[in-house]
C-alpha cells in the first residue's frame, strides 16, 4: 500500500545530487579522498581523534565487538528494547548478549538493572541512545569503571545529540553511527566507527578492508576481515548532509515540537519529552505511547487504521528477547524486562522526518486522537 505520509523520507537537495555527480565523474569510486574527508569531518565534528567511515550500522557494531576482542564465554550487556542488530553483532563473535530492562521516561538502558546483571563473565556494555535521547551516561560509565567493562556507545539514533555539552559518541572505548534513509543524515548505506585510540582505529581501518593494514600491499592479508567499505559517492553524500546537520537538526526539532503541541491535549497519549536536563536531543523518530490501560492489540488496530488513512506508522521496537531468531537463545529465555515488554506493546513511531508539514503533522495528530477515541469505547 502507498502511503500518502511516509514514515520517513531523506532530505536531499541540490547538492547532494551534484556531489555524487561529481565523484561519478571520477576514475575513483571507493577508498578515495570523499572517505578521508567525510571521515576528517566525522572526527572533527566529535572532537575525536579517528573515524572510521563503513558499509553499515550494523557492520560498525560488528566492527567493535571485534576489535575489543570479545568472544566465546564474553557477557555483553545489551538493552532489548533496541534495534536488533546491537545483539546480532554480539552473537556474530560468538559472545554472549545479556538483556537488561530500560528506564520507563527516557526508553534507554537503566543504569540498575546493568549493575545488577554484571556476572564474572561481563566484559562490555553496549549503551544505546534511543530514539536519539541521551543515555545516562555519567551512572554508565561509573558502573563500567568500577567493574573495569569496556564501553560501546551505539549513538546509530543519535548524531548531534549532546550529554552535559558532550557530543553522545565520544564517551566510550569506541562508538558507532549509522546513516540509513531514515537516519537524521544519511549516506544511503552506511555507518562509522569513532575512537580515540590509534591502536584501535588502526585495526578497524583493516578489518573493514579485507584485513589489510596501511603498511599491506594490497593482496597482503594480516588477519580476516570483511568488506566493510563506504563508497566514495556514499561518502561524498555524506559530506553535504554532515554539513547540513545543523539545519536538519533544527528543522527535526521543529516538527518534534509542533507533534507535541497537537498531541499535548490528549490524555491517552504519552508524548516524549522535548527537553531533559543537560541534554539536547538528537531527534531520530518520534515515538508516543498509549497509556496501560490500552493494549497491544488496540495498538495494532490503531496502526492498522492510520495506514488505511494512508498514514505511515510502526511499532518501535518489537523486544529483541521475544523475536524468533532469539527464541531459543538462553539469555531470552531468562530475560526478564518488564518495563520492556510494557513499553513496547503500546509504543508507536508517527511518520518523523524534516519536511513534514504542520498541517500535515495535524491531520495525523487528528488522525490519532479520532481512533484513540474509538478505541477507548471498547475498553
Amino acid at each position: 500500500m502507498t502511503m500518502r505520509i511516509p514514515l520517513a523520507s531523506p532530505d536531499i537537495t541540490e547538492a547532494e545530487i551534484e556531489a555524487v555527480t561529481a565523484v561519478m565523474r571520477t576514475n575513483t569510486l571507493s577508498l578515495g579522498p570523499k572517505l578521508e574527508e567525510f571521515e576528517s569531518l566525522l572526527a572533527a565534528s566529535h572532537q575525536v581523534p579517528h573515524a572510521i567511515a563503513v558499509s553499515s550500522g550494523t557492520a560498525a557494531l560488528h566492527l567493535a565487538i571485534r576489535t575489543l576482542n570479545l568472544g566465546v564465554g564474553d557477557e555483553v550487556i545489551v538493552p532489548s528494547f533496541t534495534f536488533i542488530a546491537v545483539a546480532n553483532a554480539v552473537c556474530y563473535e560468538r559472545a554472549t548478549p545479556v538483556f537488561v530492562d530500560i528506564d520507563a521516561s527516557t526508553l534507554n538502558i537503566n543504569p540498575a538493572c546493568v549493575e545488577a546483571a554484571i556476572t564474572s563473565r561481563t566484559r562490555a556494555i553496549i549503551i544505546v541512545h534511543t530514539f536519539g535521547i541521551p543515555a545516562d551516561i555519567d551512572a554508565l560509565m561509573s558502573i563500567a569503571r568500577k567493574h573495569k567493562l569496556a564501553v560501546i556507545e551505539d549513538a546509530c539514533e543519535a548524531i548531534g545529540a549532546i550529554y552535559k555539552g558532550q557530543p553522545v559518541g565520544t564517551f566510550g572505548d569506541i562508538s558507532t553511527f549509522a546513516f540509513y534513509p531514515n537516519k537524521q543524515i544519511t549516506t544511503g548505506e552506511g555507518g562509522a566507527v569513532l575512537c580515540n585510540d590509534q591502536k584501535l582505529a588502526n585495526r578497524i581501518r583493516a578489518l573493514r578492508n579485507q584485513g589489510r593494514y596501511l603498511s599491506n600491499d594490497w593482496f597482503q592479508h594480516s588477519e580476516i576481515g570483511y568488506n566493510y567499505r563506504l563508497s566514495e559517492i556514499a561518502c561524498a553524500l555524506g559530506i553535504v548532509q554532515l554539513n547540513r546537520l545543523p539545519s536538519i537538526l533544527a528543522k527535526r526539532a521543529e516538527v518534534a515540537a509542533t507533534y507535541d503541541a497537537f498531541l499535548i491535549s490528549n490524555p491517552s497519549i504519552i508524548r516524549p519529552s522535548l527537553q531533559l536536563p543537560q541534554r539536547t536531543i538528537s531527534w531520530f523518530v518520534y515515538v508516543v505511547r498509549l497509556r496501560s490501560e490500552y493494549t497491544s492489540l488496540q495498538r495494532d488496530r490503531l496502526i492498522a487504521i492510520l495506514q488505511q488513512q494512508g498514514i505511515a506508522c510502526g511499532r518501535y521496537f518489537a523486544p529483541i528477547h521475544h523475536q524468533p531468531a532469539y527464541a531459543n537463545h538462553p539469555s531470552a529465555k531468562q530475560a526478564h524486562l518488564p518495563v520492556t515488554d510494557s513499553v513496547a506493546e503500546r509504543t508507536i513511531a508517527l511518520p518523523f522526518f524534516n519536511r513534514l508539514s504542520p498541517a500535515q503533522t495535524q491531520e495525523i495528530a487528528e488522525a490519532v486522537a479520532d481512533v484513540v477515541a474509538q478505541l477507548s469505547k471498547l475498553n
